[in-house]
């Protein structure tokens, strides 16, 4: 879904076969098979998108944390339950994060009112709520004497 749109997706998985061919991989995709999503965590830039969307909650955790103390990033979605935020919010609080900096994370990913659960269906309401996001951000950092055009942003 955001391969036609104005962004670089680094897109990090341990399981080759989710990724499509290499002639089908869009320019603004990066695909990272080292399945060490803590290391693109610490490598990408300040004012990143992050989502996490893996199937071990353990990892999420880990990596919401290392996101969080990062401080830097522009949105940091999980999918998920609002169950599974509530558990995250006491773990990464006894942790030692500060409330107001997990309050950033946003669980579960995805514009309100789409219900749907088919991976079609997630991918465009996540999507529209980066582009959101972005807007979001945009609108907050406009200054009319410095229009610029709106640079790339890595997800």
């Amino acid at each position: 879904v955001l391969a036609n749109l104005p962004c670089h997706v680094v897109w990090v998985d341990e399981r080759d076969e989710t990724f499509p061919p290499m002639d089908g991989i869009p320019p603004n995709v990066t695909l990272d098979a080292s399945g060490i999503p803590e290391a693109a965590v610490d490598e990408a830039p300040a004012n990143s998108y992050f989502l996490v969307m893996t199937h071990n909650h353990a990892l999420d955790l880990e990596l919401a944390e290392r996101i969080l103390k990062r401080g830097d990033f522009a949105f940091f979605g999980m999918i998920g339950s609002h169950t599974k935020k509530m558990l995250f919010e006491r773990r990464l609080e006894s942790r030692g994060l500060d409330p107001a900096l997990i309050s950033r994370m946003t669980c579960p990913i995805g514009v309100p009112g789409i219900v749907d659960k088919a991976p079609e269906m997630i991918a465009v309401s996540v999507a529209a709520q980066l582009l959101q996001k972005v807007e979001e951000r945009a609108a907050h950092s406009y200054n009319p004497r410095s229009i610029r055009k709106p640079r790339d942003q890595t997800f």
